[in-house]
């Protein structure tokens, strides 16, 4: 096989590009879709049951996702390989990009990496991912496309022992167009509590992909967090994808005009998103 083939298929392997043609202007973002290790990893020395947990993925995040994108008529990018392996959600220089410690579970086998390594796990998947967005993005830019980027993600109920009461989380910068409509349409609902920069803010360095792709290009973005114990099962996840998929359908006409406002700061950082 050419080297040429050869990466390729890595990418392929890594990254999943679905409904490339999408007619919506929306191009939907699943960071920590999978909680896949190659087999040369094994489970990186930890319990097979761990690479269950939220430590290894988002569970829930990508059926939401999937159906979102389908209800919407648009693409979606998501990365095929666990977080445990390399974050496609930091910089390459952030000290968790490769995580010994995830949560409060050390992770040996991401202990002491050596440089040539570490340059293996980012070709292995965090490449590939960013790659895909980039040609999604700049092929619709190119095309004259409206895009507008959303990231979906899912977090845990219970935070090193502190509750979340958060159903859904809205994570935006000082570029609210896409955020403010979102946040102000799920406040109007009954029994649904909001997180405004809750549970993580962009200053807890998970805005990364959206700051990287999205805000580079001046498009409008916006981050959704979903408890994970609202999508561990098929009726949550249809759930909150068509409740979603309502919300953006009404804001298609109007999301990219709005001027921007000044961003909630959130909370203190934390460090999983």
């Amino acid at each position: 096989m050419g080297s040429g083939q050869a990466a390729a298929r890595a990418m392929s392997n890594a990254v999943r590009v679905t409904n490339r043609a999408g007619r919506s202007p929306f191009v939907i973002l699943c960071d920590h879709a999978s909680n896949h290790l190659p087999a040369s990893f094994g489970t990186l020395g930890l319990d097979a049951s761990e690479m269950l947990r939220h430590i290894a993925w988002d569970p829930g995040a990508l059926p939401v996702a999937q159906r979102l994108a389908e209800g919407l008529d648009a693409t979606l990018v998501e990365s095929c390989v666990s977080r445990l392996a390399i974050d496609c959600n930091r910089p390459l220089g952030a000290h968790d990009l490769i995580p010994e410690i995830s949560e409060t579970t050390a992770i040996p086998g991401n202990a002491a990496l050596s440089a040539t390594q570490r340059e293996a796990r980012i070709a292995l998947s965090w490449r590939p991912f960013h790659d895909a967005i980039d040609e999604v993005v700049a092929e619709r830019l190119r095309e004259g496309r409206e895009t507008r980027l959303v990231s979906v993600h899912s977090f845990t109920p219970v935070y090193k022992g502190v509750s979340r009461p958060w159903h859904i989380g809205i994570i935006h910068d000082e570029d609210s167009r896409l955020a403010a409509p979102l946040i102000a349409a799920l406040q109007g609902l009954d029994g649904i509590t909001v997180g405004v920069n809750e549970p993580y803010a962009p200053a807890d360095r998970v805005y990364f992909t959206l700051e990287h792709h999205g805000r580079s290009r001046g498009l409008p973005c916006a981050m959704i967090e979903i408890r994970n114990d609202e999508i561990s099962a098929q009726t949550g996840q249809r759930k909150w994808a068509d409740l979603l998929t309502g919300i953006f359908a009404e804001l298609e006409p109007e999301a990219g005009d709005a001027a921007p406002f000044q961003a909630s700061p959130g909370r203190a950082a934390q460090s999983k998103a």
